[in-house]
């Protein structure tokens, strides 16, 4: 029997989330988003500003993924997604 805990590798990047770059819409700032984020605010402007996520996720179509990933973060990135 092997040590090695299976995880859906489609999570990783909810899972161990890193810091990316975006720019904001309204002042054209460069702002921090990490990879699990769906939304930041803007430290120049103020503004929310928010991101499309990979289109490659797989929280949208596998039943386990709230429990993968959690129910706070799963419920932040579906309502993004479904408005």
């Amino acid at each position: 029997m092997s040590n090695f805990k299976e995880s859906c590798p489609g999570s990783r990047e909810i899972r161990n989330p890193y810091p990316e770059e975006i720019t904001c819409v309204f002042c054209g700032s460069s702002v921090e988003i990490w990879s699990d984020e769906v939304e930041t605010q803007c430290p120049n402007c103020s503004n929310m500003i928010s991101r499309d996520m990979k289109p490659s996720s797989c929280i949208q179509r596998c039943p386990a993924a709230r429990e993968c990933i959690g129910k706070e973060k799963y419920e932040k990135i579906m309502k993004h997604i479904k408005e």
